[in-house]
């Protein structure tokens, strides 16, 4: 048994973790989990940032021993695994073979079964739609009802309410998905730096058609004419001919134990955007990268979380309608640049209109929008209620998975769908997040 937390750090509740090491001993162990406080939560690699993965009792399901592979049809690019398997194991497998990940996040660390129930995206929503567009079929335990395969044709209430459903329909044991064809394991980068906000969305709407890829930094502390300026980044996976295209991975650099202070403050983050902005050229211009490089820069860094400090930090992402993006992200900017709270992990892309497989589901047809800022009491009580206001009334949205502050009544105006999860919900499974989400009886 060792102790965990989410990936922020924040709120401080700190996880007692009891290993499943075998399908079949799941009952078992759920069982001395649960003890005497009724409930639990099955958790993979706790790349959640806020309170989704952390159960009421402090008491979870360590999935990440559940980490073989069942089977796979190479003809079709389909592949089952437990779900404690994580991407970059599966690219491990599937990549030499000529396949490919259809959407991952921005970190290789997560788990298909972590990947299911927040239905992560990445930077082809508009192309591919989300993880769950994906997925064929999975197992799925329930404490009432036993084992469930589901599917869109075998329990299919279940399944949309699994894909997203952020771990409370039951314990993910395995999923089946379908990968996606590439030629190369290498990517083909356009990249630019845009001088403000309304450069963005140019280069968005004359490009990302054009690219499976697309997304963009922004310097969210540049005020004035620069507001929004930052840097975007558009690729398509090169065409040369297939041989056998590798994972390669440097070992990434270890963060040391958590430092006193956050390292990221106004100073740090001013001095950082800066010079990254002025790394990019003023024109469009195309480079070659590896798939780590592109797609999991921070994965870099183990540990990159620690540089926060012992407070931890919380992430910011919201999605904005296609009609109101470019007012409301403008606003949303602004306020931060303003209060002058420092977050150099900003990230702006935008969403296509692929219905989300998912009754909670995060994206849809928009603008997305993530920063990562220190905590600090200021947050809650000052910055996140205004920008709170600024994306409800634009008919906008939070992601659960990154979220540690949303409000019951924001939630469940923007996930209208959450009474038949709840309804659906594994009576044994209950995170700190949906027990702050839910009405007051």
């Amino acid at each position: 048994m060792t102790s965990v937390k989410s990936w922020g750090n924040y709120p401080d509740f700190p996880q007692s973790s009891f290993p499943v090491l075998w399908q079949d001993s799941l009952q078992a162990t759920q069982a001395v989990a649960i003890d005497t406080q009724g409930h639990t939560l099955a958790i993979g690699q706790a790349r959640s940032y806020g309170d989704s993965c952390l159960a009421v009792s402090d008491r979870v399901l360590e999935m990440r021993p559940l980490r073989r592979f069942v089977s796979a049809d190479w003809e079709k690019g389909q592949i089952i695994a437990e779900a404690g398997v994580t991407l970059e194991e599966l690219l491990r497998v599937c990549l030499p073979r000529g396949w490919f990940v259809p959407v991952t996040p921005g970190t290789r660390f997560a788990t298909l079964g972590g990947c299911v129930a927040n239905d992560v995206h990445g930077k082809n929503h508009h192309v591919r739609g989300t993880f769950g567009h994906h997925v064929l079929s999975f197992g799925l335990h329930r404490s009432d009802r036993g084992y469930q395969e589901c599917s869109l044709a075998t329990h299919p209430e279940l399944f949309a309410a699994t894909i997203g459903g952020l771990g409370l329909t039951g314990v993910l044991l395995w999923v089946k998905v379908q990968l996606m064809p590439v030629s190369s394991s290498t990517l083909t980068v356009k990249q630019q730096r845009f001088a403000n906000l309304d450069e963005f969305f140019a280069l968005s709407t004359q490009l990302d058609h054009e690219h499976e890829y697309a997304v963009a930094w922004v310097d969210c502390l540049a005020k004035g004419e620069a507001l929004g300026r930052g840097v975007y980044l558009a690729a398509n996976h090169a065409t040369t001919e297939f041989a056998a295209p590798t994972f390669t991975l440097k070992k990434p650099r270890e963060f040391p134990a958590f430092p006193s202070f956050s390292w990221v403050n106004a100073p740090s983050v001013k001095l950082f955007n800066g010079a990254y902005w002025h790394k990019y050229p003023k024109t469009l211009t195309e480079v070659s990268q590896g798939i780590s490089e592109y797609f999991y820069p921070l994965d870099h860094i183990a540990h990159w979380n620690r540089m926060y400090g012992k407070r931890g930090f919380q992430q910011y992402q919201c999605v904005i309608p296609e009609s109101v993006a470019p007012v409301v992200i403008r606003e949303i900017l602004k306020s931060i640049s303003d209060f002058g709270q420092a977050s150099f992990l900003a990230v702006l892309k935008r969403c296509g209109d692929a219905a989300s497989p998912g009754m909670l589901s995060f994206p849809m047809r928009g603008t997305s929008l993530a920063l990562d800022f220190p905590q600090s009491g200021e947050l809650d009580a000052q910055l996140f209620p205004w920008l709170d206001r600024l994306v409800h009334e634009s008919g906008g949205r939070l992601y659960p998975a990154k979220d540690a502050h949303m409000s019951g009544e924001s939630f469940r105006l923007a996930y209208p769908e959450w009474q038949q999860v709840e309804r659906l919900r594994d009576p044994q499974l209950l995170s700190r997040f949906w027990q702050r989400i839910l009405p007051e009886s």
